[in-house]
């Protein structure tokens, strides 16, 4: 599993703790400890149950959305330029946030006004139809879907943005469909795109039944999900202009590139060929999006609070409200109005390094030690998220909420039950070597975190590391920390990506993300088992299942957060809707006030 940069690298500080970006994986119930209630935004996501929907629910057009208007243009405002466009090389939110407006996949997410979310087929007539235990799916492409140019969209063009995730240029976006296909992490060595003039003879298409048929060699019975992944977005085959597409893509969704300058701004106008009874998605009130890219989250806040002239059309697409704004948007009643926020999907939480720490009751003591309460409070408070107890987050299919260890009932922690835990394993007094990186907000934690250690009878010892190149020692099995702060993104919402990639003792190695240094082979099997249950509801159960015996069996990390980002808009924005998916606005849900 690959580090990516889908969620948690939306920004460069969380929503109001100002702490620097999470590392990421490749992107349930309501989550945490509460929202904080009357201290949530107006427009609140607190985390909704994702389904897999029907061919009814695929069928356009996308519903209308109440109050909405057609025309005007609406102005996002980015922090930066998008890095990528070609479908491709996009494993970024950012990036996914526009791609969402030209991109379109087999299958997409169908976003409820509530953030409840439906799997569906988006080019495809369903969410995709599965055989063979999880190693074949065939789906049949809608009719009437065509390019920017006016020309069909045909399968082919479907299986030509699979074959262009193996070519030598596209090495940042996902690679989940290549390993399947290939069974290699090496996929490049088995094939090397479709530029040579051969296609994968593992992906089958019927150009007279419309249909595209993947043979993997690795079962993947979520593969409907990962092929929502922009990276494996259609390209058309006769205008594929290979590395020069990264700059001018063609559109297949409701809106097309018409201006980018560089660093500066980007305008999508409509597609004239886009045709809504394609789209169960996505809305296009809006005649254009004018994308302005430069100002850091203080001045786009400012601006946004100010609601001047073109402003009142503007809305914060990157950068969220800051700390030193967030109490002026929560006690406001006209910008809280004007505001959305949402739990970010992942999680953050604390690796314990079970190879330097052996003893279970050790860990556990560690748990309970832990003072989330002063942590929250150092981030912003309520506002800044909901406390975390799961390996899973809120938006995991199948994820089930429990509270091992007593954390929302004793937040600041329970000394008393660690000294306990601590003398039981003859333990009292254990060294903590704790690391993190350094930063405003986790320079502060710390003393609230050596603080919680001394009292429950451990001895901290504190070890700020240089947040540039924090990953890179945390990420080596040799390291000599014992407990060290890290985050993750699922790519798509099941506990596959969440569990798998943290927790599976064959990941282990320089480099990689089971932090915990996990290697248990009865959970190994485990992941086994559950990555193929063809059901996903049945598979949502046991991944939440295999979720609460890692954290009652083996303790092998503190959870400490389901964290909040808070947006603004101006008075002129109707629609705004936090993405689940990407924690920001739903671009394609957006109308401009008349």
């Amino acid at each position: 599993m690959s580090l990516s940069r889908r969620n948690f690298m939306i920004a460069t500080s969380v929503a109001v703790g100002g702490s620097m970006a999470l590392a990421a994986c490749s992107s349930g119930n309501s989550g945490g400890g509460g929202t904080g209630g009357a201290k949530a935004g107006t427009n609140t996501y607190t985390g909704k149950s994702v389904t897999v929907g029907t061919a009814a629910d695929s069928t356009g057009p996308a519903p209308e959305i109440a109050g909405a208007t057609k025309g005007g243009t609406l102005r996002p405002i980015g922090m930066d330029d998008f890095s990528h466009l070609d479908p491709q090389r996009i494993y970024f939110s950012w990036n996914s946030q526009v791609g969402n407006l030209y991109i379109r996949c087999l299958t997409g997410y169908k976003i409820a006004p509530d953030g409840t979310m439906k799997l569906v087929g988006d080019l495809a007539t369903d969410a995709g139809t599965m055989s063979d235990a999880g190693k074949t799916w065939t789906f049949t492409l809608k009719d009437g879907l065509k390019w920017e140019d006016g020309s069909e969209l045909t399968v082919d063009d479907v299986r030509h943005g699979i074959e262009r995730g193996f070519a030598s240029f596209t090495t940042e976006g996902a690679t989940y469909v290549q390993n399947a296909l290939t069974g290699s992490t090496d996929f490049r060595s088995v094939y090397k795109g479709p530029y040579s003039g051969k296609h994968l003879d593992s992906v089958v298409t019927d150009a007279a039944k419309k249909t595209i048929t993947f043979h993997l060699k690795l079962a993947r019975p979520d593969l409907n999900f990962t092929l929502a992944m922009h990276s494996y977005g259609a390209v058309p085959v006769k205008l594929d202009t290979k590395e020069k597409y990264d700059k001018d893509p063609v559109s297949a969704g409701p809106y097309k590139i018409k201006q980018h300058a560089v660093d500066k701004s980007m305008t999508l106008v409509r597609n004239p060929h886009w045709d809504p009874a394609t789209d169960s998605i996505r809305n296009a009130y809006p005649d254009s999006f004018a994308f302005e890219f430069g100002p850091q989250g203080l001045a786009q806040t400012d601006r946004l609070i100010a609601d001047s002239g073109d402003d009142q059309y503007a809305l914060q697409a990157y950068g969220n409200v800051p700390a030193e704004r967030i109490q002026q948007v929560l006690t406001d009643a006209t910008l809280k109005k004007r505001s959305i926020d949402g739990l970010l999907t992942g999680l953050y939480y604390y690796a314990i390094n079970m190879k330097r720490i052996p003893d279970l009751k050790v860990r556990q003591a560690l748990i309970h030690a832990w003072p989330l309460e002063q942590i929250r409070t150092i981030y912003g408070g309520p506002s800044a998220g909901d406390y975390a107890t799961t390996i899973l987050s809120p938006d995991i299919l199948g994820r089930v909420k429990y509270d091992a260890y007593g954390k929302l009932t004793k937040p600041q922690g329970d000394p008393e039950k660690a000294k306990a835990l601590l003398k039981e394993a003859g333990k009292t007094g254990q060294k903590i070597v704790y690391a993190f990186p350094q930063s405003d907000t986790y320079d502060k934690t710390k003393v609230v975190i050596e603080n919680a250690l001394k009292k429950a009878g451990f001895t901290p010892v504190i070890k700020p590391l240089d947040s540039t190149s924090y990953y890179d020692q945390i990420q080596q099995i040799d390291n000599q920390f014992d407990v060290m702060w890290f985050g993750w993104a699922p790519d798509w919402p099941t506990g596959y990506t969440l569990i798998q990639p943290l927790l599976d003792g064959r990941t282990i190695g320089n480099g990689a993300n089971n932090i915990s240094q996990l290697n248990v082979p009865a959970i190994n099997k485990e992941i086994d088992k559950d990555v193929v249950i063809p059901d996903p509801v049945k598979a949502g159960a046991a991944w939440a299942a295999l979720d609460k015996k890692i954290m009652t069996e083996q303790a092998p990390l503190i959870p400490e957060t389901y964290q909040r980002r808070f947006y603004l808009y101006g008075s002129k924005v109707g629609g705004s809707l936090f993405d689940p998916l990407f924690s920001a606005s739903v671009l394609y849900k957006l109308y401009a006030k008349a």
